[in-house]
């Protein structure tokens, strides 16, 4: 059995494994699907975003990104009862598709990476924010 460490790298790996393998649902299931979820990211607009947008933006960025792959380093975990946050620094690369003009590009990104986490009953992401270095 997972300690709660190894249970938040596993959600963490869910979440960017749902870029390569494109199964978006697991996106559904690994994040809190309330109003305390919110998110901030380099994608425009730059404002604090609800569920309902950031999952929108997640699903594009990963529908439209061809053999993405990424790596995870210098993975931090904080435990604080029923809360925990995970810094990281991510490598991320891939085919970038635009079917509106029909051209793609590679793409090669190493971001700054906080997600903040709930136990309620089950460990849930109630927060991300992602920067690019």
């Amino acid at each position: 059995m997972l300690n709660d460490k190894e249970k938040l790298s596993e959600i963490i790996k869910m979440f960017f494994d749902a870029g390569k393998t494109k199964n978006l649902r697991v996106l559904y299931n690994i994040q809190s699907q309330g109003s305390i979820f919110s998110s901030f990211s380099d994608t425009r607009p730059r404002d604090l975003k609800d569920f309902t947008t950031t999952i929108a933006l997640e699903e594009l960025k990963f529908a439209n990104i061809s053999d993405y792959d990424y790596e995870i380093q210098n993975l931090k975990i904080t435990l604080l009862d029923n809360f925990a946050v995970a810094a990281f620094e991510l490598y991320q690369h891939g085919i970038l598709i635009d079917n509106t003009i029909y051209s793609c590009k590679t793409i090669s990104s190493h971001v700054r990476s906080t997600f903040v986490f709930s136990k309620k009953p089950t460990w849930k992401i109630i927060h991300t924010h992602m920067s690019e270095f």
